[in-house]
C-alpha cells in the first residue's frame, strides 16, 4: 500500500498542491530564539514576500563551461 504525504498551509489550512507551495523561514537576531518555518501556498508566499526584499542566492557561483 502506497502512502502519500499531504502538505497543508499553516496560515489558511488549504491543501498545497505539488509544486504550488513555498516555505517561509523566520530567523531572529537573538540566536537563542531559534527560527520558525511555515508551509504556505504560493499565493500566500508572494503576498508576504511583496512586503520584503529579494535576497541573493548564497554559495559559490557555478564554473563557466568551456
Amino acid at each position: 500500500m502506497a502512502r502519500r504525504t499531504v502538505v497543508v498551509s499553516d496560515l489558511s489550512g488549504e491543501t498545497i498542491q505539488d509544486a504550488k507551495g513555498a516555505k517561509v523561514r523566520i530567523t531572529f537576531d537573538d540566536g537563542r530564539a531559534g527560527s520558525i518555518e511555515m508551509d504556505v501556498t504560493a499565493e500566500e508566499g508572494r503576498a508576504m514576500g511583496a512586503k520584503g526584499r529579494q535576497v541573493a542566492r548564497r554559495g559559490r557561483k557555478p564554473k563557466a563551461s568551456s
